[in-house]
């Protein structure tokens, strides 16, 4: 099972239909769910998808070769893609990251329009969750 927060799902299907009918590409990271509000009912260190990384249009060496260099490995446990002209799969042309986020139009929250699949391709069951990370400060 995969686990997104409902939050990120449609910060994604924004960045998707601002960018339509160019493709979006960008990182995903994870926070234990112990460190959430709203999911008590999930182990605490079960991983959340519940942040994403800026994507960079203007990189050239991500557009020519479809690798994004822009974001540590260590950082992004997943990858978000936009197919506006495809399938809802993963393709080729996506990273192989161990969770790969795939959207289609319409840039709906809904099983035919937003997926996760793994490495291989393989669609992965999803839960969609109302929950959010604790308000925090931001520090110099």
């Amino acid at each position: 099972m995969v686990y997104v927060t409902r939050a990120l799902v449609e910060v994604l299907l924004e960045l998707a239909e601002d960018a339509d009918p160019d493709r979006v590409r960008t990182g995903v990271s994870v926070t234990p769910a112990g460190e959430l509000e709203g999911a008590e009912g999930l182990p605490p260190e079960t991983p959340v998808f519940t942040d994403f990384f800026l994507p960079d249009p203007g990189n050239a060496v991500n557009a020519v070769f479809g690798v994004d260099l822009s974001t540590p490995a260590r950082q992004a446990q997943g990858q978000f893609v936009s197919h506006p002209v495809r399938e809802l799969e993963v393709t080729k042309r996506d990273d192989l990251a161990q969770v790969v986020f795939v959207a289609v139009p319409p840039w709906e929250i809904g099983e035919a329009s937003f997926g996760a699949f793994d490495r291989f391709g393989e669609r992965q069951p999803l839960e969609i969750l109302d929950a959010r990370a604790p308000e925090r400060e931001l520090r110099d």
